[in-house]
């Protein structure tokens, strides 16, 4: 049965005010947005999955997110995806700010700075299997968001 039948559905196009039901205080809605997207998805042994998270969070993440010149964090957020039937695939998604801001992280000297950091601190084999951005010419966007706002 359908938890929202039509006349009921809070997202139904049908209604200019979205019923909802219960305290939706606890939760944000954003929608109308143009955040630029990035995915990489990478291949590894699946004993050296603990560490390279560890050093791409401390090489890529920390490295692009408070890199000099910027007046704040270039990206939204990025999340690190893991999916059990695949052991040793880790998936990386940015949300980016604009395609320029990815663009001036992305610039090839600040690139080859942190992967020679990052191949020190992880001399580990990494394939690079899968990046969104070269399938779809860089047109993956956000468009909206709903979250719960607390735990």
């Amino acid at each position: 049965m359908d938890p929202f039948p039509e006349h009921e559905n809070p997202w139904s196009k049908n209604h200019s005010k979205p019923r909802y039901r219960g305290d939706m205080s606890a939760y944000r809605y954003s929608s109308g947005e143009r955040f630029t997207i990035e995915v990489l998805v990478f291949r590894m042994d699946p004993h050296h999955v603990d560490e390279y998270l560890a050093v791409d969070h401390e090489v890529w993440t920390l490295g692009e997110a408070f890199l000099p010149g910027f007046d704040r964090i270039p990206f939204v957020s990025k999340e690190v995806w893991l999916d059990d039937s695949r052991p040793g695939v880790v998936t990386l998604v940015f949300v980016w700010e604009s395609l320029e801001a990815w663009m001036a992280v992305g610039s090839e000297e600040i690139q080859r700075r942190l992967q020679a950091e990052f191949d020190v601190k992880f001399p580990h084999p990494v394939e690079l299997i899968e990046a969104w951005h070269e399938q779809n010419n860089f047109g993956l966007h956000r468009w909206s968001r709903f979250e719960r706002s607390g735990p």
